[in-house]
């Protein structure tokens, strides 16, 4: 009888962990570095992109990848240059990493 309380216990404690940690995983948050981070348009038909951001930063660090992780592209845009010319890329799916002030944030980016 005493086991079957025992085991009744541990089964209710391993339930409410798992709980627990299923609403931890559940409610954690993606963190960016870059407040206002926008990449327009997003897919890209005209080979331009556009990058702002809500800091007023001297200089940006752009880097595109592919899927491979290769980098295929990196520029930095001083002062108040936004646009970037990408038409030389082929169609398809990328990663773009965006530096700015010592902080970054990744977003996917499609060519079309």
């Amino acid at each position: 009888m005493k086991q079957k309380y025992i085991l009744y216990i541990l089964f209710s404690l391993f339930i409410s962990v798992s709980g627990i940690a299923q609403e931890k995983k559940n409610t954690s948050t993606k963190t960016d570095g870059i407040e206002g981070l926008q990449i327009f348009p997003n897919p890209v038909t005209n080979g331009r992109i556009y990058i702002s951001t809500d800091q007023n930063s001297n200089s940006r660090e752009v880097e595109i990848y592919d899927m491979l992780g290769k980098k295929v592209y990196e520029v930095t845009l001083y002062g108040n240059n936004k646009e970037i010319n990408i038409s030389n890329l082929n169609p398809g799916i990328y990663l773009i990493k965006v530096k700015e002030n010592n902080t970054s944030a990744t977003r996917k980016l499609v060519i079309k």
